[in-house]
């Protein structure tokens, strides 16, 4: 429903989607499978740092292997269209609506803040969880700056709720969800597991987002102005 209504303002306001940083001919490109490998990093980093303080640990495997591809592909799918449908919706037409009114960097933090406050409604979700994804959406909109193009931020939001719900089978902006991958367990304090709000609320999740946003940094350099 996003990509039907911002079809009809593209033929309104005579622009293309990729005014709105989805141009299609990019769609699962180099900047797709980059933004997989970068957020499933991320999210590895951040399970990493956890498990060294004895936080997490795995419990061995929760399905069977055909269960395992199974449910592996559906949630990859469905994660695909919920970094589609946030990314383009908080990132896309009303990032570049706003910006043109005040600012690129001033709109990409009212959003952040909505986008961060959105996760609020979900059950197991807490301020400091809703605050760090509210960061991520400053991390996503970084890259959205650097490469002029939503699909890298759409790929690496997909693999981190991909990873957390399935891979690492933990719960997700306070969403536990069925058919993971693994008997996982947090053990610990919840400033350093996240507790019901999962790796998003570990106050690791903040020098996560830190080196991401300067992993992007490096590998998309600001294109210098030719005077």
């Amino acid at each position: 429903m996003v990509l039907i209504a911002s079809a009809l303002m593209t033929r309104i306001e005579k622009r293309s989607f990729s005014d709105y940083g989805l141009p299609l001919n990019q769609a699962f490109g180099k900047l797709f499978w980059l933004g997989l490998l970068t957020g499933f990093v991320a999210l590895t980093a951040l399970i990493g740092l956890i498990a060294a303080r004895h936080g997490y640990s795995t419990g061995g495997l929760a399905v069977t292997s055909h269960d395992a591809v199974k449910y592996g592909l559906l949630y990859a799918i469905a994660f695909l269209l919920v970094g589609l449908f946030e990314e383009f919706t908080f990132r896309g037409y009303l990032q570049y609506t706003l910006a043109s009114g005040i600012g690129f960097w001033a709109a990409a933090i009212i959003l952040a803040i909505l986008f961060g406050a959105s996760h609020l409604s979900n059950p197991g979700e807490a301020k400091f969880g809703a605050l760090m994804a509210g960061g991520f959406g400053l991390v996503a909109v970084f890259s959205l700056r650097r490469t002029g193009s939503l699909w890298f931020a759409i790929a690496m939001h997909a693999a981190w709720d991909w990873g957390e719900t399935f891979f690492y089978s933990v719960p997700d902006s306070g969403l536990l969800a069925r058919g993971h991958l693994l008997n996982a367990s947090f053990h610990g304090p919840n400033w350093l597991t996240g507790g019901s709000v999962g790796p998003e609320g570990s106050i690791f999740v903040f020098p996560v987002l830190v080196f991401w946003a300067l992993a992007i940094h490096f590998m998309f350099p600001a294109r210098r102005s030719v005077s």
